[in-house]
């Protein structure tokens, strides 16, 4: 037993069997990943650039833009070696910055999504205070706090995580995740059960707050044509965001916690990546196309490099 804490390597074994076409997944992944940084960085751009997009509702949207980048940085580089590589092994630092960057930009994501619920909220359902409550000063604590509560939640993970004995090395998936580590542990902790516990009841909370929201919008808009206008021009992409993002972690979840022998790998691998594939392809594709002020501002931009 004087050994089992002695684990400097793990092994992913979630590309097992993909050895006849790694280069084509190398080249559609690194198709995948260029869409990514190509769509979200035409978002972040065009409302910092635009003065006239300093507004809530774009902030929050471009956090959002920032938080995709951070998140599929945390895999796609990785998963790009990996496909090229014979061996699939990650250093137990690299595994666990990994599982935190990974964990953390879900978390931040339900926290921008929660602003921006409420940022809806607020203007549709108390538009006459809509300026005096979502002032600059305030949407910046917002911001921050959407950052920093989840990067906290997730360094405590990660801390717990890092303090366990191991006996294992093997991870069956094709990227790190704090519960998979933890599963190798020798032996269970309080903390181990405590902390994801309270993460998960927390952020479950946030899911609760954004369906009480939309609730009390569709009431609201209901009376007024207005107001429905408003909802279907503002809040349309953002539920579609929620229901995807929603949608992509909980298959993960159920996947990780209820592995099933049944499915084939390549079901499996998709499964893993789907909410880092979808969600940042998805989100500013959806917003850019159904957001006026943002398409058209791409619009005069790229008519602008024509002439």
């Amino acid at each position: 037993m004087d050994n089992v804490s002695v684990i400097t390597m793990f092994t992913l074994s979630g590309l097992n069997g993909t050895a006849n076409y790694r280069v084509t997944l190398f080249a559609l992944t690194l198709l995948c990943y260029s869409v990514i940084w190509l769509v979200n960085v035409v978002i972040i751009v065009t409302i910092i650039t635009d003065k006239c997009l300093h507004e809530p509702m774009y902030i929050f949207l471009c956090n959002l833009c920032i938080n995709g980048l951070y998140g599929t940085a945390g895999f796609y580089p990785k998963f790009l070696i990996d496909l090229l590589s014979t061996t699939h092994v990650i250093p137990y630092a690299g595994c666990l910055l990994q599982g935190f960057v990974i964990h953390s930009s879900v978390g931040a994501d339900l926290s921008l999504l929660v602003l921006m619920a409420y940022d809806r909220y607020v203007a549709i359902c108390r538009p006459l205070v809509y300026h005096s409550v979502m002032t600059k000063q305030r949407v910046c604590v917002f911001v921050f706090f959407a950052w920093l509560i989840p990067l906290y939640l997730v360094f405590m993970g990660t801390i717990t995580t890092s303090r366990s004995r191991l006996c294992g090395s093997h991870i069956p998936k094709i990227y790190c995740v704090n519960w998979l580590i933890g599963q190798l542990a020798c032996s269970a902790s309080i903390d181990g059960i405590i902390i994801p516990a309270f993460n998960y009841t927390f952020y479950f909370g946030h899911f609760i707050f954004i369906v009480w929201s939309y609730i009390y919008m569709i009431r609201t808009c209901l009376t007024s044509k207005d107001n429905m206008r408003k909802f279907m021009q503002t809040c349309v992409p953002h539920l579609f965001s929620l229901i995807t993002f929603a949608v992509c972690v909980l298959f993960d979840l159920l996947y990780m916690r209820f592995n099933s022998k049944e499915l084939t790998n390549h079901v499996q691998n998709f499964l893993a990546i789907e909410f880092l594939l979808i969600p940042p392809i998805f989100n500013p594709l959806i917003y850019g196309f159904k957001l006026t002020k943002i398409r058209h501002r791409i619009t005069q931009f790229m008519c602008s490099k024509r002439l």
